[in-house]
């Protein structure tokens, strides 16, 4: 919750709400992790996009 929540001041809790998904993607998709060599987490996730073969 450090890492998101409390990080910056949001002038409401809606604000705060509102932002969430954003961070959540960027933290899924984006960010690495070192327990997997640098890869966001969303890549050890097959047919995340919900296609397929």
């Amino acid at each position: 919750m450090e890492e998101w929540a409390y990080a910056k001041p949001y002038r409401s809790e809606a604000e705060r709400v509102a932002a969430f998904p954003a961070w959540l993607h960027d933290y899924n998709h984006h960010r690495g992790h070192t327990s997997l060599k640098g890869q966001p987490p969303a890549s050890r996730v097959p047919n995340l996009s919900g296609h397929y073969s």
